[in-house]
Formats: C-alpha cells, sequence, structure tokens
C-alpha cells in the first residue's frame, strides 16, 4: 500500500512538469523560422489569402497562438498528435515506430555500459593503486574523451573493409526484432557499442568511487574480521552498496540516449527517433516536432520516477515520502 500510495504522490508531481513541457515544446517549435504552409505547398503553388486561411485551420494552425494549443493539447489528451505535414501520416504512430528502434538501441547501449562499466569499477576499487587500477582508470578516461560520433564512423570505416565484419555495419538496413531477432541484434550491436562506450565510462568512474567509499565502511571491515573472503565481501557489500549512484547515472542517460540517437542513426542510416526528428526540423513539419519532444520528455520523466522507484525496492530504508 506504501509504494502505491509513493507511486502516485510521484505521478501528481510529476505532471506539472508534463503539463510545462508541453506548453515549451509547443512554443520552441513555432520559433523556428519559416512558414511550414508554404513549405508543405512548395514553390509551385501560389494560394489566395482564403486558401491559406483554410489550411491554416486545417492543420491547426489558425488563431492565437493560445488557442492553437487548446486545441493540441485537448487532441493529445484524446491520443491524437495529429498529422505530418510533409507524409499527411498521423504523427503518433510514426513517432512510436521511430521511438521503438531509439529506444531498442538506447536499451542496448545501457546494457552494454552496465556489463562493462560496473564490473571494471568494482575491480579497480578492489585493486586500488595498482596496474589493474591504472588500466582501468585509463580505459575510462578514453571513453569519455572519444565522441560518440567520431567513433561511430571509425567502425564503419573499418569494420566494412573486412568480410567477416562488413555485414556488422550495413549501413540503412534494418531488421525488426520480430521479424528477425539475430539479424536485429547482429545490425544494432555496434551502433549500441559506440553508443554505449562514454556511459561505460561514467559507470565505471562512479562505481569505482562509490566502491571505495564502501570498502572503508566499518562493517566491510567487520565482515573481513568474521573471515569472510574477499569475494564474498564484494557480492554481499560492496557490489549491493555501490550501485546506488549507478542507478542514478543509467536513469539520468536513459532518457538522454533515448532522445540523443540522432548522431548515431544518422551514422548507420538506422530509421530512428534521431533522423525522424531531424527531417522533421529541416521541413518545419510542427506536429511531428511537437509530438517527438513531448514523447521523449514523457519518458525521460517515466525513467526518472522508476529510479525513484528501484531506490526504494533495493533499499528498505529508504523510506516512502
Amino acid at each position: 500500500m506504501g509504494l502505491t500510495r509513493y507511486i502516485f504522490g510521484r505521478l501528481s508531481q510529476l505532471l506539472p512538469v508534463v503539463v510545462g513541457m508541453s506548453i515549451a515544446s509547443f512554443l520552441l517549435v513555432h520559433l523556428i523560422p519559416g512558414n511550414a504552409i508554404e513549405l508543405y505547398l512548395g514553390t509551385q503553388v501560389s494560394p489566395t489569402p482564403e486558401q491559406m486561411e483554410e489550411l491554416k485551420r486545417i492543420f491547426g494552425l489558425s488563431g492565437p497562438i493560445y488557442e492553437q494549443y487548446g486545441r493540441w493539447a485537448l487532441r493529445i489528451l484524446h491520443g491524437d498528435m495529429g498529422y505530418s505535414l510533409r507524409t499527411g501520416q498521423p504523427v503518433l504512430p510514426s513517432i512510436l515506430n521511430a521511438l521503438l528502434l531509439s529506444a531498442e538501441l538506447a536499451f542496448l547501449a545501457i546494457l552494454f555500459a552496465v556489463i562493462v562499466g560496473v564490473p571494471l569499477g568494482v575491480l579497480a576499487a578492489a585493486r586500488r593503486n595498482t596496474t589493474m587500477d591504472l588500466g582501468v582508470r585509463t580505459f575510462g578516461l578514453l571513453g569519455l574523451s572519444i565522441p560518440d560520433f567520431w567513433l561511430a564512423t571509425l567502425a564503419v570505416i573499418v569494420l566494412s573493409r573486412f568480410p567477416l565484419t562488413s555485414s556488422w555495419v550495413a549501413l540503412g538496413r534494418y531488421v525488426p526484432l520480430e521479424v528477425s531477432p539475430l539479424d536485429n541484434l547482429k545490425i544494432l550491436a555496434v551502433p549500441a557499442v559506440a553508443f554505449g562506450l562514454g556511459l561505460a565510462a561514467v559507470l565505471m568512474r562512479f562505481t569505482r568511487t562509490a566502491a571505495l567509499d564502501v570498502l572503508s565502511s566499518d562493517y566491510v571491515r567487520t565482515a573481513r574480521a568474521k573471515g569472510l573472503t574477499d569475494r564474498a565481501v564484494l557480492y554481499r557489500h560492496v557490489l549491493r552498496n555501490a550501485l546506488f549512484p549507478v542507478i542514478t547515472v543509467v536513469g539520468y542517460y536513459a532518457g538522454y540516449l533515448i532522445g540523443g540517437t540522432a548522431v548515431i542513426e544518422q551514422v548507420f542510416a538506422l530509421p530512428g527517433m534521431g533522423r525522424f526528428v531531424l527531417q522533421a526540423v529541416s521541413q518545419r513539419d510542427y506536429p511531428v516536432v511537437q509530438g517527438v519532444v513531448l514523447v521523449v520528455g514523457a519518458a525521460f520523466v517515466i525513467v526518472n520516477l522508476l529510479v525513484d522507484i528501484g531506490y526504494t525496492l533495493l533499499d528498505p530504508r529508504v523510506r516512502y515520502s
């Protein structure tokens, strides 16, 4: 009962954030230079003022800005984000299709980062000031310094030169997970590694710092005095208590990764959310840009809620408040 009340309380606190995001996304999109309808019509059509007003009414761009927002927000509550000015297709299904790819790419990147970064961080803390620690910290420094777009471009150049690995960087080719899980993972493996390397370095550094704090605590010294092996101390005490800052970092980066896949998707020509919104911005496709910003913002809010819930589940000392 306490957890349910806590979740509803957090949702009530996050609702004004979502409303504020919807207002910001709606207003910011309208600051983009240019006229969406003129771009939609092209240079070969010269509508009369009456026809232009009718087009504005059809696309929801007529009237004062607050009236436009009110109509748009009301449609959002009914699950209708309007129609794309570029393709004429419903916005919400198009966003969800692109979001599935971006969310999968972000999930694989986070999975890679956790599998690599957390064990290396614990290992570096357990072997502090040794060659192993120095090597892990050097890896972390390189991971933070190398831009993901540069690493992705390098991966495309290098892997495409060898017949055995060229299929891993098939640019412009994407197979949905439900069609062929193996081909899907094969295509997304390299982009996920390139995308997740920076996060792996961040997690390694946070895990190392947290693990060092735990290793210097009294209860760890007591556990060792009772005869527990180093491995038992690391798994039973150090790793679990060092995961709390890691959860925070993963939660923060999860929303960022979902909305920040544009560069990686552009390099590998993947039809995800990033490329989708870039095309919409360049073509003044207001409904699509507004919908993407709102969906990504809502995803970020939901991820942070899940992080808060994760804290309460992992540590019983955290009270529901």
